[in-house]
């Protein structure tokens, strides 16, 4: 005989009706009823509280979890150097104040429906308060991935990380002021220049000023961003990388990445005769060079040797060709570099570093770069070198790169000396920010101090001035 599993049904007093003896349960499984179009008074007064009660949480927990995403104090991430300036605090504030408004709104219409839920819990009110907390709740999940965002990024300015992103700061702002001072127009210097911040990986980045970001749910940036792998960090003379990553901020500000391509391929085409499709990859070609000659005229010699550092690496690497790459082949890249520092009249070095590079990679066969490119690499990269350093435009104030930022032996002569001053602990004395990188690599090189003492002192010199 099949036995009912029928739990007991309760009055509307709260009582259990008497249950036949057919009608009793066999096991204790759970009752399984089905929900009521009004809740109230199918349930015991218990049941009711506890969904009251969460009823009631729901609300508050969404308000408070808007709330919480506050906008950072201007000194809640220290007031030593090494914290973000109140600009970079205060823009950030302002994007996620537009956000936060909207939000603490709509938590509160998510509160209306939590209230109207509790004074009659049917289906339809319950299932309203439902969807509005869900919708709401990623908005808020929206917001909280900005925050998160910005939080974890100034808040390393605490950390031991703290003094060392303050002197990347300040080598990147180093050169904004040497290239808009040397303009000699009224173009003022941006605002908010790069902010530096310690990440993982190979190699450093950036992040320009209005390009959408995923960690910004696809807003757009703010300002500069510059990440710098944390080994990078522990070699400062490995950090001429900086300079290439500020300098694309350089050439995006100024306005040069829409006008170089064109410039480039017309000077390759018509003066030196130089292949349509040939022409197209130096072209293709312009953002990362001209980061490179930004990067050695701001900084000096160590940008190549930081370039060498960065991209010697297996012959299958370096000298892998790809003509769809925004980036020089590799090996060519350096010979770049070194075609502009011998323009700049260091013949010998260039000369040097030329025959060191090309000792490491003996043997460029016609399978690695296409035969008719290295027919016409020097004419190519020649012109290409000079139409980025040495020829006017306006967004130079009419002026070339070389004439905004000179590099020269006076430079050279204060870099040496800086970096002998660097390794014995002394003040290097007036020598730009930006050249304290090649100071450093002056000191490893010359073997005038341990590599820690150099990095030690390159930071303290750097906190003090």
């Amino acid at each position: 005989m099949m036995t009912s599993l029928a739990s007991p049904i309760a009055n509307q007093n709260g009582q259990k009706a008497a249950a036949s003896p057919a009608s009793q349960p066999v096991t204790n499984q759970p009752t399984v009823t089905r929900a009521s179009s009004n809740l109230q008074g199918a349930v015991t007064r218990h049941e009711q509280q506890l969904l009251d009660n969460w009823l009631n949480i729901q609300a508050i927990n969404l308000c408070r979890h808007t709330k919480s995403l506050r906008p950072f104090a201007k000194d809640e991430f220290g007031r030593a150097p090494m914290a973000p300036s109140e600009g970079h605090i205060e823009a950030v504030n302002r994007l996620i104040d537009k956000f936060r408004t909207q939000l603490i709104e709509k938590a509160r219409w998510v509160d209306a429906a939590a209230q109207a839920a509790r004074r009659e819990p049917n289906s339809d009110r319950l299932r309203l308060l439902l969807e509005r907390k869900q919708k709401v709740g990623d908005q808020v999940l929206y917001l909280e991935g900005i925050w998160d965002f910005y939080f974890d990024m100034f808040v390393q300015r605490l950390s031991a990380f703290g003094e060392r992103l303050r002197a990347i700061d300040r080598i990147a702002i180093g050169c904004y002021e040497k290239v808009y001072v040397g303009l000699g127009t009224a173009q003022p210097t941006p605002s908010l220049l790069p902010f530096s911040y310690a990440s993982s990986g190979f190699s450093p980045y950036t992040i320009r000023r209005g390009v959408p970001m995923q960690k910004l749910q696809h807003n757009p940036n703010l300002f500069p961003l510059i990440v710098i792998p944390q080994h990078r960090l522990d070699n400062v003379w490995a950090l001429s990388s900086v300079l290439h990553e500020v300098s694309h901020n350089l050439q995006a500000d100024l306005g040069l990445w829409e006008v170089m391509p064109a410039l480039i391929y017309q000077r390759l085409t018509t003066d030196g005769h130089i292949p349509p499709e040939v022409a197209r990859v130096w072209a293709q070609w312009h953002k990362e060079m001209m980061a490179d000659m930004f990067a050695l005229v701001l900084g000096g010699p160590a940008a190549i040797e930081s370039l060498m550092d960065v991209v010697g690496r297996s012959p299958a690497s370096t000298v892998l060709f790809s003509p769809l790459s925004a980036h020089p082949t590799p090996y060519l890249r350096t010979l770049i570099n070194l075609i502009l520092l011998k323009r700049l009249g260091f013949d010998q070095m260039a000369s040097n570093l030329t025959r060191v590079w090309q000792r490491l990679y003996p043997n460029i066969s016609a399978t690695d770069i296409p035969p008719q490119f290295m027919k016409t690499f020097y004419r190519s990269a020649e012109l290409a070198v000079d139409t980025m350093v040495f020829q006017p435009h306006p967004q130079f104030g009419n002026k070339s790169m070389a004439q905004v930022v000179d590099f020269g032996p006076t430079q050279l002569d204060l870099i040496q000396q800086a970096g002998q001053r660097l390794a014995k602990g002394e003040d290097p004395g007036t020598i730009p920010v930006r050249l304290m990188i090649s100071a450093a690599r002056h000191a490893l090189d010359s073997r005038l101090a341990k590599p820690q003492t150099i990095t030690d002192n390159f930071y303290r010199t750097l906190g003090r001035r």
